[in-house]
């Protein structure tokens, strides 16, 4: 696979490393930055990520901040992107057996370098596992779509 992988200058001190764990696992990396470990705005290099696997020129991404929650928001914007901040391994695997994840954010201060090693393991090597989770992935991604308007909210019985 092609993983796309970015940092901010939080995330910057295990970017190198993850990219070196995921290239031992046969992979080929992409990396989007930044160089060093100057101050940066994490929008920035989340919505890098998200696009580049958005086109198709990444299989999965990668992206690492502070908390893994910022950096991950921001990919999620993109459309096509299903991005979410993981602090476990069975967040990692149920992010993709349910939700067919394809950008993980990961906290460069708060998870130490070896068990982000372990959840990116996790989210290379668990399929989604369709079934009932298919309809359910359809309906996070019409959102989106600019003409979907949303479920509508039904006040009876309510105070």
């Amino acid at each position: 696979m092609r993983i796309a992988v970015a940092s901010d200058h939080a995330g910057f001190i295990q970017k190198a490393p993850i990219i070196e764990h995921i290239r031992s696992l046969g992979h080929e990396v992409i990396d989007l930055g930044p160089a060093t470990d100057d101050r940066v705005d994490y929008p920035d290099f989340g919505d890098k990520v998200g696009r580049m696997v958005a086109r198709g020129d990444a299989d999965r991404g990668v992206v690492i901040c502070g908390t893994g929650l910022g950096i991950a928001m921001t990919a999620d914007k993109v459309p096509g992107i299903r991005a979410t901040a993981i602090q476990t391994v069975q967040f990692a695997e149920l992010c993709r057996e349910h939700n067919d994840c394809n950008v993980i954010g990961l906290s460069g201060r708060f998870v130490p370098l070896e068990l982000n090693e372990q959840i990116v393991d996790t989210f290379l090597t668990t399929e989604f596992g369709g079934g009932r989770h298919t309809g359910r992935v359809q309906k996070i991604m019409r959102e989106d779509d600019p003409s979907f308007e949303g479920v509508p909210v039904d006040f009876t019985g309510q105070e």
